[in-house]
């Protein structure tokens, strides 16, 4: 799923595009460690978590997208690593529950 259509499907916003994003699964997390313990690779990250570890997270698991639930802002420092380390931002209105549902396409990315 690009980043268009994940933003299509949460009815979101793109705050960070990366060209060749592509998620291939979903992971609901909010807990990093957990995250990185049992995300996988190229997933969709359905999160609050709007702070810098979330793209050091992602870049260490190989997360493609986080959706950014809540409308939380995407701060500038986390939008610059973010477009360094090719991690696209997508931000909804959505709570967690309801973007996990509408990426319910897509399988679950644990490993």
């Amino acid at each position: 799923m690009t980043v268009a259509e994940v933003c299509a499907a949460v009815n979101g916003t793109v705050a960070v595009d990366v060209a060749d994003a592509a998620a291939t699964g979903v992971y609901v997390g909010d807990l990093l460690s957990d995250i990185m313990g049992h995300a996988g690779e190229d997933c969709a990250l359905v999160t609050i978590q709007n702070h810098l570890n979330t793209i050091a997270v992602c870049t260490l698991v190989g997360c493609a997208v986080i959706v950014l639930c809540h409308n939380r802002p995407v701060p500038p420092d986390m939008a610059e690593a973010a477009a360094r380390e090719g991690v696209a931002i997508v931000v909804t209105p959505l709570s967690q529950y309801a973007a996990a549902r509408a990426l319910s396409a897509l399988p679950p990315a644990e490993h």
